[in-house]
């Protein structure tokens, strides 16, 4: 491991980085060009790789069962999100080849269908319909997340 100073500047600032929660490798690189030399960066991302303070798969995992333990995303959205933040394509189609949309849909629309238990069948169709689609599940999942949500809140099908 190099040991000059601007090394051991730019190693600390990375680890202060990675400090708040774990990182992609293209993240810890695109923060710290901001203040080193790209060789000097490079050789700081081989120093954290090697010691595994840096690892894309593990990453995506981690990232993965966040979101879906948390704040309940499709596998399109969580696999997007990744890919944005600088995850390989293929890690990040196999971070999410376990994602079951219609869990997550079901405990992100029970979430959101709380406050909506006053609400007419049309209105609690179109509001629930529009935030799961926002967290990215397909049509069709959202459409059998609200008549099941309904029919368990009503017991009826939705019209």
């Amino acid at each position: 491991m190099n040991e000059t100073k601007p090394f051991r500047r730019a190693h600390s600032a990375a680890l202060r980085f990675l400090s708040y929660r774990a990182r992609s490798k293209s993240e810890v690189r695109t923060r710290l060009r901001r203040r080193f030399p790209p060789p000097l960066v490079e050789q700081v991302l081989d120093a954290l790789t090697e010691r595994s303070l840096i690892n894309d798969v593990q990453f995506a995992n981690q990232w993965r069962e966040t979101r879906t333990s948390v704040s309940p995303r499709s596998a399109w959205a969580i696999k997007r999100e990744l890919v944005a933040k600088g995850v390989d394509r293929d890690v990040a189609t196999q971070a999410v080849a376990d994602v079951d949309d219609e869990e997550g849909a079901y405990r992100a629309g029970l979430k959101h269908a709380g406050p909506l238990d006053k609400a007419d069948p049309t209105t609690f169709k179109r509001r629930l319909l529009g935030y799961l689609q926002r967290r990215g599940f397909a049509d069709s999942v959202s459409r059998r997340t609200i008549d099941r949500l309904w029919n368990e809140r009503i017991g009826t099908d939705l019209e």
